[in-house]
């Protein structure tokens, strides 16, 4: 098929990029490595009258260090994470999530702010952004504004995110150690995980923490499994699989017995990746 007629434009700023979207009666939306939108548009899933091109804003594709903090713009492509042109704050998780997502193809176009803000239950950067308590830098009609990741994505294909708002960037702590482990299920090599858990452990200053994609919902962060982790003990299978259970009954109660076997095992298997470093 073939998307519906559009208009389309490319503002030079973020604030006439903003505008265009705000003053469109939501009838816009911005388009930026469009690897997952232009496909919604073909089968026509998604249409809009007028498609703003904001993949050459300098704002988004801006990358900051300091103050303990990283700063990377939306418009970050995942192959540059991979291939380690953007600090990686995370000492070295972010470039390995990077690097298993879909094809060289895509992660050549394919955008860090795309995938948050389409917020696809089986995406990788939401859990990963989770996993690393990172916060969402937001440009609107009323400024800027910071919203942590984890409350941005509020369900499938669903944020926080209102008319004429744009993700800037990702604000991201510096870790100066971490031990994490990352656990992917798919069902072809390149398409999206039935199940992804991305894990970081512990240290002085931070508690573990373990977030899980590819629910029917959206990624979520696993607070029972975070804490058993924490305890810092040898973990017990048969306790962690009832943790992950627990969660699981809150966050994903439609799951059907094979998405539960994918998540306890991409779990299980996270955790020991992290502990065998």
């Amino acid at each position: 098929m073939k998307s519906s007629a559009f208009e389309y434009s490319r503002p030079g700023t973020v604030a006439e990029a903003v505008g265009l979207l705000a003053g469109s009666d939501g009838n816009a939306m911005p388009i930026c490595g469009g690897q997952s939108l232009l496909i919604l548009m073909g089968l026509r899933f998604a249409m809009t009258g007028l498609l703003v091109d904001i993949s050459r804003l300098e704002d988004l594709r801006r990358v900051d260090q300091r103050d303990g903090q990283v700063f990377i713009g939306a418009a970050t492509t995942h192959a540059a994470i991979e291939d380690g042109k953007v600090p990686d704050p995370s000492l070295g998780l972010m470039s390995r999530v990077a690097g298993k997502i879909a094809y060289r193809a895509v992660r050549n176009l394919g955008t860090i702010g795309g995938s948050v803000a389409l917020a696809d239950p089986s995406a990788d950067w939401p859990a990963c952004l989770m996993a690393l308590r990172a916060q969402a830098v937001i440009a609107g009609p009323d400024g800027m504004r910071r919203e942590e990741v984890e409350i941005l994505i509020q369900g499938p294909y669903q944020t926080s995110l209102m008319p004429g708002e744009i993700i800037v960037g990702f604000e991201i702590a510096q870790h100066k150690a971490a031990r994490w482990g990352v656990s992917k299920v798919t069902r072809k090599s390149g398409a999206f995980a039935d199940s992804m858990a991305v894990f970081i452990d512990s240290t002085s200053d931070r508690p573990a923490r373990l977030a899980l994609t590819g629910t029917t919902s959206h990624a979520r962060i696993l607070p029972r499994v975070g804490r058993y982790a924490e305890s810092g003990r040898v973990l017990n299978p048969d306790e962690l699989r009832a943790s992950v259970l627990e969660d699981l009954a809150e966050i994903d109660p439609a799951a059907d017995a094979y998405q539960l076997r994918c998540h306890v095992a991409t779990v299980s298997r996270a955790i020991a990746e992290a502990r065998a470093t």
